[in-house]
């Protein structure tokens, strides 16, 4: 079996072994692949492992030998999978790999907006407190987050992994979702319109789906406290960039820690570059080594099931 993985530098740069996936047939793998290459590349491949990639339905229809596509992720909107479908070519992903490591990221971010541990300690590298008048010093309000309410929304796994953080801080967790998921009794399930209006944190763990695209809008930023603060580890485009940069420009909420934007890299222009009190780190919430190696271990396990005939984690 031929094995071309086009995209393999952000899994793997270097710290984890591509051997297992070696040992199931002949692989090539390439750290980056530019859009003019996919089709070269891939001219020969039985099976094809992308993360970001694009596999589109031209593609497709120029790769006569291939027969298996595995997305080095959750999300799968990198491939055409009803053309994938319409040829019988399995799409797998892998789906639980990082809950614990973006559910820390999650709680990074609002500990960051809470008490602004990274500024200030790099005020201290300035040489502020060594040139200050008084033992102690703070520009930004320091927020304690014990009774505070944290609303979620999107109630799966990490959703319901960041809840119980939370919990452990004090907060108290509502929670919306449209499907009510096992183990969420845990958690206070109220209407959307709610959540943005009760929250002094909120915080988007669901899907990219057409009605959840831009749900974070003029309008819903509307409903939120003005002290309110705004968290997504999730998918950038849940979020209406121009609206939440004028939502905080203008105070209408106190912050945001963005894990991901709608265009990634971002524009030089994104508004949110510049935008007041916006935290944003560059999608590195799946990252840890230990969550590397939980999803290389079940892409791998993907490709050995497919041979098996008895594929798994399918999503076409």
């Amino acid at each position: 079996m031929n094995i071309v993985v086009l995209d393999g530098f952000t899994l793997n740069p270097g710290d984890l072994s591509w051997e297992e996936l070696k040992a199931l047939g002949i692989c090539e793998i390439f750290d980056r692949t530019p859009p003019g290459e996919v089709l070269r590349r891939s001219a020969d491949a039985d099976a094809l492992l992308t993360n970001k990639t694009e596999l589109t339905r031209a593609h497709l229809q120029s790769l006569p030998k291939l027969k298996y596509i595995g997305v080095l992720a959750t999300g799968t909107n990198c491939v055409d999978r009803a053309a994938a479908r319409g040829r019988n070519i399995p799409v797998t992903n892998v789906p639980t790999y990082g809950t614990k490591a973006v559910a820390q990221v999650t709680l990074a971010l609002l500990l960051e907006l809470a008490q602004n541990v990274g500024y200030h300690a790099q005020t201290v590298r300035d040489g502020r407190w060594a040139r200050n008048a008084d033992w102690c010093y703070w520009d930004r309000p320091l927020i304690e987050l014990d009774g505070l309410t944290l609303g979620i929304i999107g109630l799966g796994r990490i959703g319901q992994a960041v809840g119980r953080l939370a919990t452990a801080f004090g907060m108290k967790v509502l929670a919306h979702d449209l499907v009510v998921p096992p183990g969420s009794s845990d958690f206070q399930l109220v209407a959307r319109e709610t959540v943005f209006r009760k929250s002094d944190v909120l915080s988007l763990h669901c899907p990219l789906t057409p009605e959840t695209q831009h749900l974070i809008n003029a309008t819903s930023l509307s409903w939120m406290q003005p002290t309110a603060l705004l968290i997504n580890t999730s998918r950038g485009p849940l979020v209406e960039e121009p609206a939440l940069a004028e939502a905080l420009n203008s105070g209408r909420i106190a912050g945001a820690g963005l894990d991901v934007l709608a265009m990634e890299p971002p524009r030089p222009d994104n508004p949110l570059l510049s935008a007041k009190n916006c935290i944003i780190t560059p999608h590195i919430a799946w990252a840890t080594r230990a969550a590397r190696a939980r999803l290389m271990a079940i892409a791998v396990a993907n490709v050995r099931a497919f041979l098996a005939g008895i594929p798994q984690n399918v999503v076409n």
